[in-house]
């Protein structure tokens, strides 16, 4: 199964690291991403392949949702499917 993962907050180092650290533990590859910095935010879109995640997707999503907002970020997580008819309407 694979999914969006979109990151945004202020710039600052390791931004990048734990988000990768935190998908690896739960066996999630990294199939795409990209990242740039806009002024002084961080942005970052990752696709990502959970189908051999070790919890249930909607676990690792509130996951990376408490993982950002303890690091003032803005961390979701959705199934590639539902994230492409979001943004066709």
């Amino acid at each position: 199964m694979r999914a969006i993962v979109t990151v945004l907050g202020k710039d600052r180092v390791g931004i990048m690291s734990m988000v990768c650290a935190l998908l690896a533990q739960h066996n999630v590859n990294i199939l795409d991403i990209s990242q740039t910095i806009l002024q002084e935010d961080f942005t970052m879109v990752m696709l990502v392949d959970a189908g051999n995640c070790d919890i249930p997707f909607a676990d690792l999503a509130a996951l990376l949702e408490q993982e950002g907002k303890d690091r003032c970020l803005d961390i979701h997580a959705q199934r590639e499917d539902i994230f492409h008819a979001m943004h066709r309407i």
